[in-house]
């Protein structure tokens, strides 16, 4: 064999050694640990902040992308007026309300008064009439036994007078005498019949009088219902109040404005987004992982990371979840494959990082980079 063959096949066991040996570790380094550049950083907060139940112009924009905010600070404004002259319109409408209210209070108080005085008043009056007629009628009772007995008393006497046993004076006497009481009976009864009707008129007048208070029961209706009207004003008030304080639009949670969505002037809906916040001190990395390199990722596997941007500069981290189901899964517009039509290609799991290690100010919600994930068997 000559010298040329002996080193070229030297070559080639080198070659071969060489080509093993970093087949070896290929083969130990994925079967060790899952790798992708399917990963991107995200953030548990990132949100479009909007004004809640109120629309209308912008007047004030506080910040821009890039600011850094904080917890309660003020991003924006939209103009008010609407609403303050429908505050004042309704401040207004209570006000007269009330009035109404405390006028209605005092008539009903000053009726009150005067039909219970009236009422009182009538009642003695019947009392009063009811005594007089019990009083009369027994002075016609009285009367009216004497003149049973003067009746006696004068047939006995004419009889006598007309046999001259009796003098005329004595007759004519006794005469005047029943003449006298049936006169007053007479006036009595006359007396009688005019308290009845007295006392039927102050009968009727008592009715009358709780005719009256009827109508304090229908005041006190009325009363009522202004009462309602008043407490569904202040509530209107109180909700207009809020929505004067809603054309204020506050951050939620410390972060930095990822995106602006209007400028000064724009006329808005309620709900429309104004900025988009990020939370940049609670980001994560989101894996998807070809669901052939599923085996022996679990939670709890030690990961680490480079993005992108910054290729020397290592991150580290460990599963923190892993999806139940393909990302094709939660797609808007699914795959399909009713017409038969099927490429079988591999699906991705996601898979949730939790950041342990590496300055988080070097990272960006939306970087991308390369990640590899211990298995665990």
């Amino acid at each position: 064999m000559g010298k040329k063959a002996k080193i070229a096949l030297l070559l080639l066991v080198v070659g071969l050694i060489v080509f093993v040996y970093f087949a070896y570790r290929y083969l130990t380094f994925i079967k060790e640990f899952a790798t992708t550049d399917a990963m991107f950083v995200k953030s548990n907060k990132i949100t479009n902040v909007s004004f809640k139940r109120v629309g209308g112009k912008i007047i004030k924009l506080y910040f821009t992308e890039g600011d850094t905010v904080k917890k309660g600070d003020l991003l924006a404004e939209i103009d008010p007026t609407d609403y303050i002259v429908k505050l004042e319109g309704i401040t207004k409408k209570i006000e007269s309300l009330e009035k109404k209210k405390e006028q209605l209070d005092i008539q009903i108080d000053r009726i009150s008064k005067e039909l219970i005085i009236k009422k009182q008043s009538a009642q003695k009056n019947v009392e009063y009439i009811g005594k007089e007629i019990k009083s009369i009628k027994f002075n016609i009772a009285e009367i009216e036994t004497n003149i049973k007995q003067l009746t006696r008393d004068y047939n006995r006497y004419k009889t006598l007078y007309e046999q001259k046993a009796v003098s005329k004076r004595s007759f004519e006497d006794i005469e005047t005498n029943l003449q006298g009481l049936k006169q007053k009976k007479k006036s009595l009864e006359s007396k009688l019949e005019g308290l009845i009707k007295q006392k039927d008129i102050a009968n009727n007048n008592i009715k009358i009088i709780e005719e009256g208070f009827k109508q304090i029961e229908e005041l006190k209706k009325m009363r009522e219902s202004l009462i309602k009207q008043i407490e569904a004003a202040k509530q209107e008030k109180k909700d207009t109040k809020n929505l004067i304080e809603y054309c204020k639009l506050y951050a939620p949670f410390d972060g930095v404005i990822g995106k602006k969505y209007v400028e000064v002037g724009t006329v808005i809906n309620s709900g429309f987004p104004i900025y988009s916040i990020v939370d940049t001190k609670d980001l994560y990395i989101e894996v998807l992982l070809e669901e052939t390199k599923m085996k022996g990722v679990k939670i709890g596997s030690p990961a680490t990371f480079r993005v992108d941007a910054y290729p020397d500069i290592e991150f580290k981290g460990e599963v923190e979840s892993i999806y139940p189901a393909s990302a094709a899964t939660y797609a808007l517009v699914p795959r399909d494959i009713s017409a038969g039509e099927f490429t079988k290609v591999a699906q991705r799991i996601p898979v949730k990082i939790k950041i342990t290690e590496g300055d988080l100010s070097f990272l960006k919600v939306g970087m991308g980079g390369e990640i590899r994930i211990k298995r665990i068997y």
